[in-house]
């Protein structure tokens, strides 16, 4: 360990990533406490976990450098053979690679020391998380590290110094030795050489990404994915490669391990926060391919669900994202957290048991989809069109215009009559005619009024009900009844219309009187007035002439009046 002093660099504002070039001066924490325990430890003593690792990282520091008394501290057992003494000199390496700092006031100092987590077995591991299989055993007397940690050496030292970077802690070291700053000179080219490869990769990437894919997918007729997904997702990758390449090469530095234990923990955390960033924005990538999915369907239902999934993606990633921050970066146990979870799981399910239950009826409407957004529908008190249907509530537009919010635990349980999917709707309605109107006259208008039916464009053919069919107090009724073949209300308004407005037509030119309530007085008819009652001296064929004549006029649009056009 040797002494350094630290400083850092300014943040690149276009890159949105910063470096951090250390300088050290200062002796780290281990050295500092070998050194003021130098006089009471001895540093050649192996009878207790304290002591073996102060013997091994002692006599592995610049000023007292002797690995053969470190490697004292191994148990070749299985390793005969090898190079024990550079063996030491690895594992060093790997605790230094890896940032994991020794709290030397933390080891146990007994020479009968036992694990109570790991059943009583005499081990100690020195940590946990970033390495659980490096730990020291009692072998006869001694403290060593065990015969498997000894054994898996030379792979763990490859793992930490991947793609080759092992040999640059042999090369580097040839650039000279000098001191500047408190770096070596060696330290001090690698640092520039780090920064250089960090911007050169940097441009690299982003060239690639910007004039080659992106090109490409604007070449495909992907524009507005290229801009809108692809290029926010692509410069977060680009940062994650630079902190990848900072992770690696960090280590073959050999700075201070105090230092490089804040910088690992850093670096640790900062790339599971990148990979949860960007797994963040391909939620929106795969919510827009859902969306164009979505507007290729008739139904609108699915369109209220890509935000609805958009949503629960990216809570998904934000929570997951968060447990990997959390133990990989910042070293901290989620195992009791996990589990404080799973025992308090069900006082939150009893706390929260209606948002379960709305969360479930959500779910069941997207499955069984009784409505989808823009049908009209009524459920008990609910009477209104339905405008989108969230986790917790479905929001529906009154015809009042007032905004009702239905719990959808409520809705999945209640009955629910959507109106929005009738293939027809239902018209009845009774046209009441006086008592003198012949029967001659009657038939022809029922056959008129069905003649109507059949001649208009958007009724049900094949189904409807027009007879005489009641003797009211003051009126002959006639049952209306038909269907329309239209998907909206305004579209079955105008269609009523267009039917009522023809019988009255029809009734005008067969002059068939409508009834409503009246009294009549009957009075001696005098020769010189003449009566109210209508007088009818035409026979069926006269009234059918007259119907034809009536039809072919309907049929040519002659008896409407011309429709206003806008200009």
């Amino acid at each position: 360990m040797m002494t350094t002093s630290m400083k850092r660099i300014k943040q690149s504002g276009r890159y949105g990533m910063f470096l951090t070039l250390l300088l050290w001066t200062g002796i780290t924490g281990a050295q500092t406490e070998v050194d003021y325990l130098s006089d009471t430890t001895d540093t050649n003593n192996f009878s207790t976990p304290y002591h073996s690792t102060y013997t091994f990282f002692y006599h592995l520091n610049e000023g007292h450098y002797d690995p053969d008394i470190s490697a004292g501290a191994l148990n070749m057992a299985g390793s005969e053979g090898q190079n024990a003494s550079a063996l030491a000199v690895m594992l060093k390496q790997i605790f230094d690679g890896n940032g994991v700092y020794v709290h030397m006031n933390e080891i146990p100092n007994a020479p009968n020391y036992r694990d109570t987590v790991r059943n009583g077995q005499q081990i100690y591991v020195f940590d946990e998380i970033i390495l659980p299989s490096v730990y020291l055993e009692k072998v006869g007397n001694q403290w060593k590290f065990s015969s498997n940690t000894v054994q898996n050496i030379k792979a763990l030292h490859q793992e930490t110094y991947p793609y080759g970077t092992d040999k640059l802690l042999t090369l580097l070291p040839k650039l000279g030795s000098q001191v500047y700053f408190g770096l070596h000179l060696w330290q001090l080219f690698g640092l520039f050489f780090l920064i250089l490869l960090v911007f050169a990769s940097h441009r690299l990437f982003t060239f690639l990404v910007d004039r080659g894919l992106y090109y490409v997918l604007v070449r495909s007729g992907y524009r507005t994915i290229a801009k809108k997904y692809l290029l926010p997702v692509a410069r977060i990758v680009s940062i994650y490669l630079i902190v990848l390449l900072l992770a690696i090469f960090i280590r073959v530095l050999q700075l201070p391990i105090s230092i490089v234990s804040w910088v690992t923990i850093f670096l640790n955390a900062v790339k599971p926060l990148i990979v949860t960033i960007i797994f963040y924005k391909l939620v929106d990538v795969f919510s827009g391919y859902m969306e164009r999915l979505a507007d290729k369907t008739t139904s609108t239902l699915d369109d209220q669900l890509v935000p609805l999934v958009r949503k629960t993606l990216k809570a998904f990633v934000i929570i997951v994202g968060s447990l990997f921050v959390l133990k990989y970066g910042l070293r901290i146990d989620i195992v009791p957290f996990l589990t404080g979870l799973s025992i308090g799981g069900l006082a939150f399910a009893l706390a929260a048991q209606d948002t379960i239950k709305n969360f479930f009826g959500s779910v069941m409407i997207f499955i069984d989809k009784p409505f989808q957004v823009g049908d009209w529908i009524t459920s008990g008190d609910v009477d209104g069109t339905v405008e989108e249907v969230g986790f917790r509530s479905t929001r529906v537009r009154t015809f009042r215009n007032s905004l009702m919010y239905i719990p959808n635990g409520k809705i999945a349980d209640a009955t629910v009559d959507n109106h929005g999917l009738r293939k027809y709707r239902r018209f009845y309605s009774t046209l009441t005619i006086t008592y003198d109107t012949p029967p001659e006259l009657i038939e022809v208008f029922v056959e008129g009024l069905r003649r109507i039916v059949q001649n208009h464009p958007k009724t049900r053919k094949d189904y409807y009900n027009i007879y005489l069919n009641n003797l009211s107090a003051y009126s002959l009724d006639i049952m209306f009844y038909v269907f329309f073949e239209v998907p909206s209300w305004p579209e079955e308004l105008k269609a009523r219309e267009d039917l009522i407005l023809a019988a009255i037509r029809l009734a005008n030119r067969l002059e068939v009187r409508f009834a409503f309530p009246t009294q009549t007085l009957h009075m001696e008819t005098f020769p010189e007035k003449q009566g109210f009652t209508p007088v009818y001296e035409g026979d069926r064929a006269g009234y059918q002439k007259k119907l034809e004549q009536f039809i072919k006029s309907e049929t040519r649009g002659e008896s409407r009046p011309p429709e206003k056009t806008a200009h």
